[in-house]
């Protein structure tokens, strides 16, 4: 696998270029384009509705990124509520809320589920942040994260106060120590300015 970064006007694309697999079946590679705000470009705006553990928000007042603004934010796409790795990185994230995030920085996980099915999910877990519904995976495009099969992929996003991406990790592991380590650091970091 070969990994390429190109120069696009309004930001950077990363295209993944398939070799082995893609040659044997097609004889051509495939590329895959995975777009996104690299590091240092202004976060896209968004607003989408919200659950969290105790009810689903007020369809009147959705989450907008423009809101918190000043405030560092951390954005997790995840594939699916329920399903194992999902539940174990968000309850770590649950978890080490204080030593990965502290209590002035925002946290939303959006996948694709129903806001009812994130309302459980998040009790089930005691998660103390909003879980965000991107049905249509409008929000998962602009962030690069949109997966196969209509599930978001597994990334994470830590936006500082200025509005601009500090940190983006577009394949992260939830079962690796060192992705949450690297994402706390990224966290204090961006808290910092």
């Amino acid at each position: 696998m070969h990994l390429h970064t190109l120069g696009l006007a309004g930001g950077l694309l990363a295209a993944t270029v398939t070799g082995v697999a893609a040659q044997a079946a097609t004889g051509t590679p495939t590329a895959v384009v995975i777009g996104g705000p690299n590091v240092g470009a202004i976060a896209p705006e968004f607003s989408l509705p919200w659950a969290n553990r105790e009810a689903v928000g007020p369809a009147e007042t959705p989450y907008q990124l423009w809101r918190d603004r000043g405030k560092t934010v951390v954005i997790a796409f995840y594939p699916a509520d329920f399903t194992q790795g999902c539940t174990a990185q968000l309850q770590t994230f649950g978890d080490q809320y204080d030593s990965l995030f502290g209590e002035d920085v925002v946290v939303v996980g959006i996948s694709a589920d129903s806001l009812e099915s994130h309302r459980r999910f998040a009790a089930s877990l005691d998660l103390p942040f909003r879980l965000l519904a991107d049905p249509d995976l409008t929000v998962a495009r602009k962030y690069g994260s949109k997966g196969d099969g209509g599930r978001p992929r597994r990334t994470v996003f830590v936006v500082g106060p200025d509005g601009r991406v500090k940190y983006r990790n577009l394949q992260f592991n939830a079962l690796d120590p060192t992705h949450y380590s690297e994402l706390g650091s990224a966290v204090q970091a961006a808290r910092g300015g």
